[in-house]
């Protein structure tokens, strides 16, 4: 078994932590400790205090998967919770490694979708989220790919890294079509409900759809590594518990209590993401106008990310390298198999993000005028 360099993250930890503005983080603003047991009552803040470092259950604790369920409006036994959704991931790559078995998977797409099922030598079958399509998700391309040997289709819902989403009604017609045909249709929604356009539902309403989700990215508090999936199939639960059981076992308590204290809060934690996301991505707007000669970029309709690219068309890694070396941080678009783009994360940055598009402004200025031949 071999998996192929993970190129984002081995970027970013090269310049995440020495770089003055980080726009390449995926992420928005970010919560201490001290912040999240401000939002509990007093009963739960010495539960958090108190509690035992012991081993949680390998379907989650009881209170958190209570929490996650009225949030997502389905049954507490819907609910398995994960050490992430990369976890997640991997237990449904995992499962559905079967002898000539193939997935559906977006590219761009996050590096674990790939990575995973090739690793396993599942046939892994891509369908494009294109800018001449103003990167739309089309239900029509990803129902082509698949024949009698899918076993599961990837749906990235809002897409990291462009922000495209999929409408309620096309997210419908594709569950329709996979559970006609027995296949599994994954809804990858760690950026739900962060809408920057019309919202969409979560796929957790669909009865044969299996959504998966996080506290890393709308929540913004990726150090509690507390993810779920939503499933309603009683032996695809027992499934992913048994290869939860192998994996990781289970969570820390303590990143169970905050993931939970956060759940139950979700208004406001989400509410103060979706508050800086919708501000920045205005300024976003008024900023890629201005850099139109050198800058494409399509809006994103949700997330907190956008994928923009050189309207030279060249490799974005040394435009991305130049930029780290004046102190802005972006993640290259070979990222993300797409190389002329470049993800530019537009919520993590906070209230710096204005002072971080000024450097970058002049950054691109001079890249600009050194490109122009003399």
């Amino acid at each position: 078994m071999q998996l192929k360099p993970f190129l984002l993250d081995a970027w970013l930890d090269q310049y995440e932590h020495t770089t003055e503005f980080n726009l390449a983080a995926s992420t928005g603003p970010v919560w201490s400790v001290p912040e999240i047991l401000a939002l509990a009552d007093d009963a739960t803040r010495h539960r958090f205090l108190n509690h035992n470092l012991v081993y949680s259950r390998p379907a989650g604790a009881d209170s958190l998967r209570e929490a996650i369920a009225a949030m997502q409006q389905v049954p507490v036994e819907s609910v398995q919770v994960m050490t992430g959704a990369s976890e997640a991931l991997l237990a449904l790559m995992w499962l559905a490694a079967e002898p000539g078995a193939n997935v559906i998977i977006p590219v761009p797409g996050f590096t674990t979708f790939s990575a995973l099922p090739q690793s396993l030598g599942i046939e892994t079958r891509f369908y494009r989220v294109r800018r001449e399509n103003g990167f739309r998700i089309d239900p029509d391309e990803i129902q082509r790919l698949a024949d009698s040997k899918t076993r599961l289709i990837l749906v990235n819902n809002p897409h990291n890294p462009t922000g495209a989403t999929m409408g309620d009604e096309e997210m419908e017609a594709l569950h329709h079509f996979t559970a006609e045909r027995g296949i599994q249709l994954v809804s990858d929604e760690v950026y739900h409900p962060i809408y920057h356009g019309k919202p969409t539902r979560s796929a957790a309403r669909l009865p044969y759809a299996t959504a998966i989700a996080d506290m890393s990215k709308a929540f913004s508090i990726a150090g509690v590594r507390t993810g779920w999936m939503i499933e309603h199939n009683a032996q695809k639960r027992q499934q992913f518990w048994t290869a939860r059981s192998y994996f990781s076992i289970c969570n820390t308590t303590t990143g169970e209590i905050l993931a939970e204290i956060a759940i139950r809060k979700h208004d406001a934690v989400l509410g103060k993401a979706q508050q800086v996301a919708s501000r920045n991505l205005k300024i976003l707007e008024s900023f890629m106008a201005e850099q139109r000669d050198v800058l494409g970029w399509i809006r994103p309709q949700g997330g907190m990310t956008a994928f923009p690219w050189l309207v030279s068309g060249e490799n974005a890694r040394p435009f991305c390298q130049a930029a780290a070396e004046r102190g802005i941080l972006l993640a290259p678009g070979d990222c993300f198999d797409t190389p002329s783009h470049f993800r530019l994360g537009f919520a993590a940055a906070g209230d710096n993000f204005s002072k971080a598009l000024d450097r970058f402004g002049s950054f691109v200025k001079s890249w600009s005028a050194k490109m122009v031949p003399a």
